[in-house]
């Protein structure tokens, strides 16, 4: 009766195992080359074509994604503002590169 019990008690064991979803493989962040089960991807679509890129962190996708200023070169990870197609973290930094229509508020 006890080989019974350990018997059918194994047989349970395999089914739950056998339930549980497969783990899926570490991405490999293309910033850091960190790899992480969490990673997430960040699909850009320009022109219909599709660029796809894996991070491990915001910092990471921050990192290679974000604008940089024109002036000071931090990445813009807000609104910024923009002249001509030129990127400016804030319009204190735009003014100082001459373009002082620029504001960081309206009124």
């Amino acid at each position: 009766m006890a080989a019974t019990k350990t018997k059918k008690k194994s047989l349970e064991v395999a089914a739950e195992e056998e339930e549980q979803p497969k783990e899926k493989p570490p991405k490999m962040c293309e910033v850091c080359g960190n790899e992480y089960d969490k990673a997430f991807d960040i699909v850009i679509e320009t022109d219909g074509r599709e660029q796809r890129h894996t991070f491990d962190s915001f910092e990471c996708a921050v990192h290679a994604l974000a604008p940089q200023c024109a002036h000071c070169g931090c990445r813009i990870i807000g609104h910024g503002v923009e002249a001509d197609g030129v990127v400016y973290c804030c319009a204190a930094c735009a003014r100082l590169l001459g373009r002082r229509e620029l504001r960081d508020r309206a009124g």
